[in-house]
């Protein structure tokens, strides 16, 4: 299989945890017999300091002309301390979604059991934890008229939806669940906000296609204290663009680490893959961010491109390094190993180069030399 992938590694940790993604497509590449060609485009506050644009036109082109794009993180201080900045690294990302029409976030949430114990939630709250939250990603108030008075002492977002946007999202979250538990379940404020009753109405008519899967209505206050107190009770998990901002970040914490969790973001142009960390920046350049978020993101990618076999393998991979103690400094800050070294440990683990019996004392601390 031959694919076109752009790879936007972006600002703070974002090139070093991307690199190792690349390393790990290569590995597969190399001995599942696939090409993956890469083009290396500029977005986030890396691309503003270039170009002074957060998105540049070649960057747009490159994805709309590749299979998927493969991101890594952005944003930084200087403008995340600035509000009255003009021009910023986030607009890049605003921007890319619309322009590949990409409507749909999915973040799955799984947990491991030998992080268990950096969890805030207690271990038997842990067990069986696996769902899958679908955010809309193009709609909502991150996208309606904002307005401030001149005074500047009154300010107005405008949150409007559609109903083709809420029904393209809400077919894939169905389709997912069916493949699933069949469970799914739309996070909303139907009580309070009149475009959360219209996702509630379409979800309802939707539902109807969808038999074989059941649907319950959550609102998103009782939803984000659900995903605390019971989150084993949750398959497919629906909702607007905030709201999924907010929760998926929440549900992020049960894993031990935000470094752990990849998303992809999927619609009708060129899907992009991503770690849901952000850059990080107080840990660039310094090799000791966590690479698994993105290494699963790449996953992810791979099962995109029906490479089920490929995905599979690197996942397995990423959970061998978790269960023999090969961690990024994030989840033990003691005794820990070089993104780097996490990225050689998982190829040389898709590439068989690492037998299944392999014991910790055996690679030297923060390399992955066997010796």
């Amino acid at each position: 299989m031959k694919k076109n992938i752009v790879v936007i590694e972006g600002d703070g940790i974002g090139p070093e945890v991307t690199k190792q993604s690349v390393r790990v497509l290569n590995a597969i590449a190399e001995n599942f017999g696939h090409e993956f060609a890469y083009s290396y485009q500029l977005m986030g506050a890396d691309a503003i300091d270039k170009t002074g644009n957060p998105l540049p036109d070649a960057t747009i082109e490159a994805c709309l002309g590749s299979d998927a794009v493969l991101f890594g993180a952005i944003g930084h201080p200087k403008y995340d301390n600035d509000p009255t900045a003009r021009v910023r690294p986030e607009q890049g990302l605003l921007k890319l979604r619309k322009s590949l029409q990409l409507f749909a976030n999915i973040r799955p949430i799984n947990t491991y059991p030998s992080l268990q114990h950096l969890s805030p939630l207690k271990s038997k709250n842990l067990e069986g934890v696996d769902f899958i939250i679908f955010r809309e990603l193009t709609g909502g108030i991150y996208f309606g008229e904002k307005k401030i008075n001149e005074e500047k002492t009154e300010a107005s977002d405008n949150c409007v939806y559609t109903r083709e946007e809420i029904e393209r999202v809400s077919h894939l979250a169905f389709q997912y669940a069916q493949k699933r538990k069949k469970k799914l379940t739309l996070v909303d404020k139907a009580n309070v906000l009149e475009t959360s009753r219209l996702w509630r109405k379409v979800v309802q008519e939707i539902a109807a296609e969808y038999t074989d899967v059941t649907v319950d209505y959550m609102f998103v206050d009782n939803a984000a204290m659900q995903i605390i107190l019971n989150p084993k009770q949750f398959d497919v998990i629906l909702t607007e663009n905030m709201f999924g901002d907010i929760i998926s970040d929440e549900a992020s914490v049960l894993s031990g680490s935000l470094g752990l969790l990849p998303s992809a973001s999927i619609g009708k142009g060129a899907a992009l893959f991503e770690p849901i960390h952000g850059s990080y920046p107080q840990a660039a350049g310094k090799d000791i961010a966590n690479p698994l978020g993105s290494v699963l993101s790449a996953a992810m990618l791979l099962e995109h491109f029906g490479l089920k076999e490929e995905a599979a393998l690197v996942k397995e991979a990423a959970e061998w390094t978790l269960q023999n103690g090969f961690v990024t400094k994030d989840i033990d800050p003691v005794n820990f190993y070089f993104t780097s070294t996490l990225g050689e440990l998982i190829s040389d683990y898709v590439s068989g180069k690492i037998p299944g019996s392999v014991k910790k004392e055996n690679i030297e601390l923060r390399k992955s030399t066997i010796i």
